[in-house]
């Protein structure tokens, strides 16, 4: 028959092994949970990181287009004046194509697809009928055009934008186009390589038949893209974000965005696997956090499973069900007379308080932006919605920065991170006790101010204006914003129709010159 002895013994092994299981699995649990929340944060960041870019390098080459049209429709008009002079054909595709170097090659021809003048083949072309698709369908539809991409007869892969030329009476004369070589390194490739973003976003570009314009393998510039649901989507004129497997079967975070004037699509994507490398390390650093108060938690239960095991059965027991909301006070009730006993139970509660406490901060960065520290999207919208179930009136102030592309452009991304950076701390500085600062995306913010009628918005939006447009800051100098302001109330329209409106006097901001602000009621 087994001695007390071995029986206490057993029992101290059965209250330990009951206890550290308890801790780990609880540790584990709130651990998965962690990584679970942050692994999702870091998905939704890349995801939005790859449509944003996808969108500015699609504005980019439409920017481009559109620019590469006004040129040639310049040319047109300086063409049906002068038809019938060879040298004013010879100068003005010389001029073309030197004029910024956005064609590889330029060409005028009449009205039967005859070369009457090029460059930078010249004579070689004079009097030549051309029959590339580009030509023939410059001939047939007799309006500026953009051509999907297609092989010349030198082997050439070429996207060919042409204008038709008109004399005074409106007399069909011929056109005058522009080649871009995409195999070559042109404006085309610059245009679209001057977007970055940190991290391993990529970007391709595609044109209506799922040929291949650009790729960051020059190998695969001309090839057909197969079956893929991003490029089938971005080719119906969408845009968006997709998390998907790439043609080489890795699993990647997707941003798309069409380019309407050409009907080519954008399609920017980064590896899964890269964008969430961070994330161990992060992990490692909440583990290393946890860990000093959960050993001393298991050194108090080695030491105290020799006393009174009651007790500690019944704090096991609850450090069993760490994960049910009523643990911690089933813990507060547990009758510890005994010193030991006692410190096990503040233990237990502590462990739990610091879990819930990294779990908060966690909850944190999932709803504020990294940049400006402002709310982001996610947040305002629990707060509109908050604000919408209680049923409190508020007005809403919607901003965004003049010119941002420009200042991109000009200085960098640095400096523009920099620009909203600064812009979100003056909105801090600016907002009221109880105000709700919020960067939607990009260079675009809004302000919801609880409980405020329109004027006083309207006081604190023309406040945030000075003030943005007296600060002077490093290398960019001074920007501006311009603002709209709605106010939203119970029986008066949805929580998005006041944001809408606020949109509307943005817009109707930007088209009275910018650095001002629109508010409801205002003409």
């Amino acid at each position: 028959m087994p001695s007390k002895k071995s029986l206490r013994i057993d029992l101290r092994r059965l209250i330990l092994v009951l206890a550290v299981l308890s801790a780990l699995g609880t540790l584990a649990n709130g651990l998965y949970a962690a990584y679970r929340v942050q692994r999702q944060v870091l998905i939704d960041h890349s995801l939005q990181t790859s449509r944003a870019y996808a969108a500015k390098v699609a504005s980019g080459i439409g920017e481009f287009l559109r620019s590469a049209q006004q040129q040639l429709a310049y040319s047109a008009g300086i063409l049906g004046r002068g038809f019938e002079d060879p040298d004013v054909l010879h100068a003005e595709v010389r001029r073309l194509q030197m004029q910024d170097r956005g064609f590889n090659a330029v060409g005028v021809a009449d009205a039967s697809g005859r070369v009457l003048a090029a460059t930078p083949d010249g004579k070689e072309m004079d009097g030549r009928i051309l029959q590339s698709p580009g030509v023939q369908d410059a001939l047939a539809l007799r309006r500026p055009t953009i051509s999907q991409a297609y092989n010349t007869d030198a082997g050439r892969l070429v996207v060919f934008i042409s204008h038709p030329i008109v004399d005074a009476k409106g007399t069909y004369l011929g056109f005058v186009g522009g080649a871009i070589y995409l195999r070559l390194e042109g404006v085309l490739h610059t245009v679209i390589g001057s977007h970055y973003y940190q991290g391993n976003v990529r970007a391709y570009v595609v044109d209506g038949n799922r040929r291949l314009l650009y790729h960051t393998d020059a190998s695969r510039v001309g090839q057909l893209v197969g079956p893929n649901p991003v490029v089938d989507a971005v080719l119906e004129g969408k845009d968006g974000m997709a998390q998907m497997l790439n043609s080489e079967g890795q699993e990647v975070l997707a941003g798309y965005a069409d380019v309407p004037l050409a009907n080519w699509g954008v399609v920017a994507q980064q590896n899964s696997q890269l964008a969430l490398a961070g994330l161990n390390g992060l992990m490692k650093q909440v583990l290393i956090g946890i860990a000093p108060l959960s050993l001393l938690g298991l050194a108090m239960i080695w030491w105290l499973t020799s006393m009174i095991s009651r007790p500690l059965n019944q704090l096991a027991e609850a450090a069993h069900q760490m994960t049910d909301p009523a643990t911690p006070e089933r813990i507060r009730g547990v009758r510890s007379w005994y010193f030991e006993a006692e410190h096990i139970r503040h233990a237990l509660l502590k462990g739990l308080a610091l879990m819930q406490e990294k779990l908060g901060r966690l909850n944190v960065a999932a709803t504020t932006d990294p940049l400006t520290g402002l709310l982001n999207r996610r947040a305002m919208t629990e707060a509109l919605t908050a604000l919408e179930d209680s049923g409190q009136p508020f007005s809403v102030i919607v901003l965004d920065i003049d010119h941002f592309k420009r200042v991109n452009d000009t200085y960098g991304h640095d400096a523009g991170d920099e620009v909203l950076a600064t812009l979100g701390a003056l909105i801090r500085q600016c907002s009221r006790s109880g105000d709700l600062p919020c960067r939607v995306g990009g260079e675009e913010f809004t302000l919801l101010v609880p409980g405020a009628p329109v004027d006083t918005a309207v006081q604190v939006g023309e406040r945030l204006r000075r003030l943005v447009e007296q600060t002077r800051l490093n290398r960019v100098g001074t920007v501006t914003i311009s603002l709209g302001v709605a106010r939203w109330q119970p029986g008066a329209g949805t929580v998005a129709d006041a944001l809408k409106q606020a949109d509307q006097r943005l817009y109707q901001a930007k088209q009275q010159g910018r650095n001002r602000l629109v508010a409801t009621g205002q003409p």
